[in-house]
């Protein structure tokens, strides 16, 4: 799980703070105020993990990637490509990681040094631009008390808990990717780069709009392992867990996962029934029953805001258990009420199947259930953070907004979604004005 994440000079984040992440942390704000730029920067260190490619320090992106940031420049804050870019995170880790040392002191004799049993780390990497190429500055990695191994900037080696460790030359990358495993350095960012990469196996993405339904769907019996940024794959892992019989936990009862959507949908009016069936060789159906008296239909007929949702449905119950979901804009294209229950969605998963959800939305909505059910206590407002972004004058900022465990919010900012209240007090005034109009004619 990622705690904390923290960025200077990314996009239009001077510096983002340490910013606190929960088991359900939401980003609200206007449009451009920076929201989707704090999700961002975890996708781009999970492709560039994808990638592991040592002689490359960090991949902004290509066409089909998470996220295509263009280069430095697009990419510093400012165009400033003169200034640093720094990434860095907080995490805890699924499973403890030994940090050993193999020293060899004759080519019959070695030594083996266990460092300590580390469950969480800090990570911090500073990238600068030097005529054209890009360079490590600083790369961290710092697990209190056990140990801080640190690249310093123009030094050549890297600092191990105050002593030095030869071989800095060999790191290109901007996570600790080593160009040798052979040295005491390699073998260190051999099982810390490992971790990293571990960790962002377990960040999946779905991004703010979704691929259009078909009315058929061909699988060829692949068992993807997510279903894509745009929930492309969607009905294939869908397919792919009935085959594997697949199950969540549910009032103590193993459920299908398919059978999991379909309650899902009726319970938020979407659908009365949903099914997968077969056609013929190799090719499906989504089949939808809207009410209980109505024909099935092909998802290409039911309205669009089920297409766009079924994917965030799908994700929620397919990611392996204590997984990190990025969800942008899930509730797009939703009913009001539906978006309401998005956020008990939401709390389900979080509690039964311990997934970390971040979450950027604009929908009020969402929010508003979400206070309730803290009051009502499905969720503490421990497990929630909340946050409002805003950009000034192409600087984004960020604060959090401080929930009791009623659910109240202390800080409120002005026009958080706009101003009802003002809107409906101007609408009254023009009501008076214009009943008076109509008595002095």
């Amino acid at each position: 799980m990622i705690t904390h994440i923290r960025m200077k000079n990314f996009k239009s984040w001077a510096d983002s703070g340490a910013v606190e992440l929960a088991p359900l942390t939401g980003f609200f704000g206007t449009n451009s105020s920076g929201k989707s730029s704090l999700l961002q920067m975890l996708l781009l260190l999970k492709q560039t993990a994808e990638r592991s490619d040592a002689e490359e320090v960090i991949f902004f992106g290509g066409n089909n990637s998470l996220v295509n940031l263009g280069n430095f420049r697009e990419v510093i804050h400012g165009h400033n490509v003169d200034a640093p870019l720094e990434l860095g995170f907080k995490c805890t880790l699924r499973e403890t990681l030994e940090i050993r040392i193999i020293r060899e002191f004759n080519s019959s004799d070695h030594t083996s040094y266990v460092l300590g049993d580390i469950n969480s780390f800090d990570f911090k990497t500073i990238i600068k631009e030097k005529e054209g190429k890009l360079s490590i500055e600083t790369l961290c990695y710092r697990a209190p008390p056990q140990f801080n191994l640190e690249k310093v900037s123009h030094q050549t080696d890297v600092f191990f808990n105050g002593e030095r460790v030869v071989g800095a030359r060999n790191i290109k990358n901007c996570y600790g990717v080593s160009m040798s495993e052979e040295s005491e350095l390699g073998q260190l960012l051999k099982q810390l780069s490992s971790s990293f990469e571990k960790l962002f196996d377990d960040v999946y993405y779905l991004g703010p709009t979704r691929v259009n339904p078909r009315r058929d769907y061909n699988w060829e019996g692949k068992h993807p392992v997510h279903s894509g940024q745009w929930g492309n794959g969607t009905i294939d892992v869908l397919l792919s867990a009935r085959v594997r019989k697949l199950t969540t936990l549910h009032e103590e009862k193993e459920v299908a996962i398919e059978q999991r959507i379909s309650d899902w949908l009726q319970k938020m009016d979407l659908a009365y029934s949903f099914s997968l069936d077969w056609t013929n060789g190799a090719t499906y159906e989504v089949r939808i029953q809207k009410t209980p008296s109505s024909p099935t239909v092909t998802l290409v007929d039911m309205g669009y805001g089920l297409a766009q949702f079924l994917p965030v449905l799908v994700l929620c119950y397919y990611a392996p258990v204590g997984s990190t979901l990025i969800l942008e804009q899930p509730g797009i294209h939703l009913h009001p009420m539906v978006q309401s229950q998005l956020a008990d969605l939401l709390i389900e998963v979080v509690n039964e199947r311990k997934l970390q959800i971040l979450v950027e939305s604009h929908s009020e909505h969402l929010l508003t259930r979400l206070q309730r059910r803290i009051a009502e206590e499905k969720i503490s407002s421990d497990q929630t953070a909340l946050y409002f972004c805003r950009n000034d004058e192409g600087v984004s900022n960020i604060e959090r907004l401080k929930m009791d465990e009623f659910g109240n919010i202390e800080n409120w900012p002005e026009n958080f979604f706009g101003n009802e209240m003002g809107d409906l007090f101007a609408m009254t005034d023009a009501q008076r004005e214009r009943q008076k109009r109509a008595e002095g004619e």
